[in-house]
């Protein structure tokens, strides 16, 4: 069976602010129950407070950066083969890439209790472009699986 693809790559719009689809494509996995003034509204305060606490880098620039830094290089995919599972190490698609990046992202600022989104999710944003934090270590973990699976990377096909 084929795989189903949306238009909503297409009918993606830039946000009006960075002028950037990869900020317009967060704030949609940013986004609870359709509103979507709201996620924007935390998205650009925590781009605010990451502009105040970082007054040497562009905010968009953090932004971009620990985007790329939490994107996963390899994962493992579950493979039945003649009546045992195995964890075989893959490769990951850019698309799956940036999903994971942002899911991992908002996962980990949303975990952290006590403050508000906005200051929550400017210190995890802070953290990944630092190379530590919640949604660097989940990556770390995904990576140390896939090493830990190489032995059967044979049977990725």
């Amino acid at each position: 069976m084929a795989k189903k693809f949306t238009a909503s790559n297409q009918q993606l719009k830039p946000d009006p602010v960075c002028n950037s689809k990869l900020v317009a494509k967060f704030i949609n996995c940013l986004m609870w129950d359709g509103k979507k003034n709201i996620a924007q509204k935390v998205f650009y305060d925590a781009m605010d407070i990451i502009s105040e606490k970082m007054k040497n880098v562009e905010p968009f620039e953090v932004f971009e950066t620990a985007v790329n830094n939490v994107k996963p290089m390899l994962e493992v995919r579950s493979k039945r083969i003649g009546g045992a599972s195995y964890q075989v190490p893959m490769q990951v698609s850019p698309k799956r890439q940036q999903s994971l990046a942002f899911r991992w992202i908002t996962q980990s600022a949303r975990a952290k209790k006590g403050t508000p989104m906005c200051q929550r999710l400017a210190s995890e944003l802070i953290d990944a472009y630092n190379r530590h934090g919640g949604a660097m270590t989940t990556r770390e973990n995904v990576h140390r699986m896939a090493e830990a699976n190489k032995a059967f990377a044979h049977f990725a096909w």
